[in-house]
């Protein structure tokens, strides 16, 4: 898949723990992927500073904590899809394997176990990461 050299990608990284949060931005790196574009973050630390960076536009990715307080993020995640006009993948972090019912009740595109796992991360972003860019490319014939 080509994109353009200067093109990034923006992925919303949401958590209440900072820890959470650059353990997502160090598995990611600036390119989950080769074949994508280099990453831009935005963290945030609340339920309603995801709502108004989501209300901006251009992002191509949540990452959602599970486990956040006193927000989850299985629950943003569910509004999000509920509320947002062509809202983008969501990834949550579940504390437990056991928890992929929540985030199948969450609506959410992906879910990666905690502790954070780079190389499960990486691969379940990149993912969802194709799919969104393949969606806004219009084809080629």
């Amino acid at each position: 898949m080509a994109y353009k050299s200067d093109e990034t990608l923006t992925v919303l990284v949401y958590s209440h723990d900072r820890n959470t949060r650059e353990q997502v931005l160090t598995a990611l790196g600036r390119r989950p992927a080769e074949d994508l574009p280099e990453l831009d973050y935005l963290e945030c630390a609340t339920h309603p500073a995801v709502l108004k960076a989501l209300e901006k536009g251009g992002v191509d990715l949540c990452v959602l904590d599970g486990e956040a307080v006193p927000a989850g993020g299985l629950g943003l995640g569910r509004q999000l899809k509920d509320e947002i006009y062509g809202c983008p993948p969501v990834l949550v972090l579940i504390g437990r394997p056991q928890d992929t019912w929540l985030a199948a009740w969450s609506r959410a595109d992906a879910a990666i176990s905690r502790p954070v796992d780079p190389v499960a991360l990486a691969e379940a972003a990149a993912t969802l990461l194709r799919a969104r860019v393949a969606k806004r490319t219009p084809a080629v014939h």
